[in-house]
């Protein structure tokens, strides 16, 4: 599979939709807006991965992880899996490109039509609940669920299945497979991605390495890029804004070292956006848009729900469970089965592949959906300690006897001498519940980081009557039942969700709602007044828990609102789907990037001399400065190449020209190009479009001259740039002025420090991309300076 993202070099200033963010939400809106032909940028703050790019090693999964807790950020910046720590409530969800669809268990499960009863959703749906129904169909057609075949195919019954049925008919409740999205067959997909089937390994949380899964990746993000929609990764979004008639989206690009300069956000402006971050990042966005002038509803932040997520534990079971998922014991990670192989299937299976329903309840907030999960492989090492020490601290054993309890201890030695595959941990069943909390928790900005406050809410009956099911489950397989570790009087009772919902919730005015029943933003306190083309598509415009996964509501939300903002443009989506070529796998090229800033004065009052201008510059106080990130995406075609071209994106801040930073984008460097005028020198090249935020363009050309003279000075060559800007998208406009700007010192140390290499395989360090780059700039400094010397 290739990748589906560009180089962020390839970054313009404008475009007619910009989508924040890839969960079923961002995906669904990018795909819908380029179906429509519109012209589309889709923006995701997180990385993105291939087949066999996951982590499988706890020590990967570790350099993955991203905990936030108010002012406290621990690891990664965009990792992966990120943890936001709140107050009686936490949130783990999905950092990447297809977001949370990457690390959750892939259930795809209607909610029950009398959850949209409730007063808290718009009229417009209550009145209507056909158009979600659609929306809920279509939807189903591009994830494609099914449920695990098993005994078909080569797919075997699944130990923690046949718990599941056992528990069940104990528990007298309905019982059966659930529809997920999972692959279950080698093929190309009506999207034109080669899938493997699934071989069973479990490890769907942390990043399925078989291509099996149907994430976003694999079906709404490849649609939208057939049609034409360009995805940007490692680009978090700060706020918006609106300038006249344009929403102006303010960025920050990740691991490019653009902080170390202390450098302004780019901006992109476009006429809609769709911020669909996540319930927590479309939150923050409208936050910190609303503290920048944004006029939006005070129910910003309101409304926030854990979707009544309870995780818990029947631990040393005294039937096998099997749910261990297996990482690297799998073998080769890279999906090979459409190359003619097969893998084997295991007996682990899908994350979750079976349902205990117990929604059938005369009050709907007292149903629940029970359901097993797997241990990804990735944590398997930390479960023997951890659910050791838990079961002899909140653990409650189900069962009794002399000789039940010698063969607990058995197990439990060995899983202790044998390893997760092996005893006690091997007979745990993993469960995951899902049912109807209040949904009264609130976010906030403060410090400039979201907060969640919900008081209590673990101490809600609910969960009292959640956990004595989970009981009832253990007990029909004589385990020790472990509640929620969190969960717990010492811990005050605190819940972790994987569904956080709400934050941006629908409503029929500004007050009762953020956004309608689209999900079209309202501007102000009260009434129905709207901000045009802004829009929310994601979990948070949910304004109550479902009372099961969320993600099929969500996404039927999603393609509905699309359908109703395309009426609105006197436009209907095309649903179909063209015979697509499959695209060759193109084999990965290592690059390399770096940050540069310099800074100097130019003047509009001297357009030939550059010397000249720099002296009129600095008595004028018309300082010039630019931060830019370099980069190559193949460094041995870039050093092969006697042009020597790489991209270049960033800022530039030019107070005579703009009161706001400039936009640098279609940015274009060359290293070491000749100069035909002497074979003595040799110069580096920069070129960039510049846009402002007063709506002008103008063009930004600048070299430094490397050349062999009596005085050596290898620094004040290379770090000298001499500039000319001109009127206009190229250098055929006028000129407006010129000047020069410089590295500093502590600058260029700086620099050095954001060299790092790109599209590095797993496995590989990249180290030789950076080596292969360093060693050509020494090499032409020598060929300059020292062997032009000694002719």
């Amino acid at each position: 599979m290739n990748r589906l993202s560009k180089p962020i070099t390839e970054l313009k200033s404008e475009y007619e939709v910009i989508v924040i963010g890839s969960g079923y939400g961002g995906s669904i809106a990018a795909s819908r807006m380029s179906r429509l032909n519109k012209k589309v940028c889709l923006l995701e703050k997180g990385k993105e991965f291939l087949p066999g790019e996951f982590p499988d090693k706890l020590l990967e999964a570790g350099k993955e992880m991203q905990i936030n807790k108010g002012k406290t950020d621990i690891g990664d910046n965009n990792g992966l899996y990120e943890f936001v720590i709140g107050k009686d409530i936490s949130v783990f969800k999905g950092c990447g490109l297809g977001g949370t669809s990457l690390v959750n268990a892939n259930v795809s499960i209607e909610a029950e039509e009398r959850v949209f009863d409730d007063s808290l959703w718009p009229i417009a749906i209550r009145n209507n609940m056909d158009t979600l129904k659609e929306g809920i169909a279509v939807a189903w057609d591009m994830l494609k669920p099914v449920p695990y075949p098993e005994g078909k195919n080569g797919y075997p019954v699944l130990a923690k299945t046949e718990g599941m049925r056992k528990s069940a008919a104990a528990m007298q409740e309905n019982f059966r497979l659930l529809d997920i999205n999972v692959n279950f067959e080698n093929k190309v997909n009506h999207v034109g991605i080669k899938q493997c089937k699934c071989i069973n390994c479990g490890d769907c949380v942390t990043g399925c390495n078989h291509g099996a899964k149907n994430t976003t990746a694999m079906n709404y993000l490849p649609d939208a890029v057939n049609h034409g929609a360009q995805i940007f990764t490692e680009i978090g979004v700060s706020h918006i804004e609106r300038n006249e008639n344009k929403w102006r989206v303010y960025c920050n690009l990740y691991n490019t070292g653009r902080e170390k300069f202390d450098a302004p956000p780019l901006v992109i402006s476009a006429d809609s956006v769709f911020v669909c971050a996540g319930s927590l990042g479309s939150t923050e966005i409208l936050f910190r848009s609303a503290e920048k002038g944004l006029d939006v509803s005070d129910m910003l932040g309101k409304r926030f729900s854990g979707n009544g997520d309870v995780l818990g534990f029947g631990y040393n079971n005294d039937v096998k469970i099997n749910g261990i998922g297996l990482g690297e014991k799998t073998g080769n990670n890279k999906p090979e089965c459409n190359e003619g192989g097969d893998k084997k299937i295991f007996k682990v299976g899908p994350c979750i592949t079976s349902v205990i329903d117990i929604r059938n309840k005369e009050e709907l907030e007292e149903g629940m959906t029970l359901e097993e999960g797997t241990v990804p492989a990735p944590i398997k090492s930390i479960m023997i300690p951890a659910l050791t020490s838990l079961s002899r601290l909140v653990g409650r054993d189900t069962d009794r006897g002399f000789t039940d309890y010698i063969k607990e201890k058995w197990r439990e030695f060995l899983s202790w001498i044998g390893g997760a595959y092996r005893g006690a941990i091997n007979h745990t069943q993993v469960y995951l519940v899902m049912t109807h909390d209040s949904g009264d928790g609130e976010m906030e900005l403060k410090n400039d980081h979201l907060k969640i406050n919900w008081k209590g809410v673990g101490k809600d009956e609910i969960f009292k009557k959640v956990s004595n099911k989970l009981k009832e489950a253990t007990k029909a397989l004589g385990g020790n039942y472990i509640k929620n570790p969190s969960w717990t009087k010492l811990m005050n009772y605190d819940l972790v969700t994987v569904h956080p919902l709400g934050g941006c919730i629908m409503g029929d005015d500004a007050s009762s709602g953020v956004v309608d029943h689209k999900g079209q933003v309202f501007k102000g306190k009260l009434g129905n007044t709207l901000h045009p083309g802004l829009f929310v598509m994601d979990g948070a415009i949910l304004p109550r828990p479902v009372g099961t996964n969320p993600l099929l509501t969500i996404s039927g939300m999603a393609e509905r609102n699309c359908k109703l903002i395309a009426h609105d443009m006197n436009r209907q989506i095309p649903y179909g789907f063209e015979m697509l070529e499959v695209k060759a796998n193109m084999p990965i090229k290592q690059g390399v990037q770096f940050t540069e800033t310099m800074k100097g004065y130019f003047s509009l009052d001297e357009k030939e001399d550059y010397e000249e201008a720099f002296k009129l510059g600095k008595q004028q106080d018309s300082t010039f400065e630019f931060t830019l990130t370099i980069r190559s995406e193949d460094v041995e075609s870039f050093l092969s190449d006697p042009d020597h071209l790489a991209g270049m994106l960033g800022t530039m801040e030019a107070p005579k020209l703009s009161a706001y930073p400039l936009m640098a984008y279609r940015g274009e460097f060359n290293l070491f190009v000749a100069d035909p005028s002497s074979s003595e020198k040799k110069k580096m090249i920069y070129n960039a479009i510049l846009k402002s935020k007063e709506g002008k363009t103008y063009y930004f050309s600048g070299y430094k001259e490397i050349e062999n003279n009596d005085s050596v000075d290898v620094w004040l060559d290379t770090t000298t740039l001499f500039i000319t800007i001109y009127n206009g998208k190229d250098n055929s406009g006028k000129v407006l002025g010129k000047g020069k700007l410089k590295i500093e010192m502590a600058d260029f140390v700086k620099q050095l420090t954001t060299m790092r290499p790109v599209n590095v395989e797993k496995g590989k360090s990249g180290i030789g991309s950076v080596s292969s780059f360093g060693k050509f700039f020494a090499a032409n400094i020598w060929d300059t300076f020292v062997k032009g010397g000694l002719k």
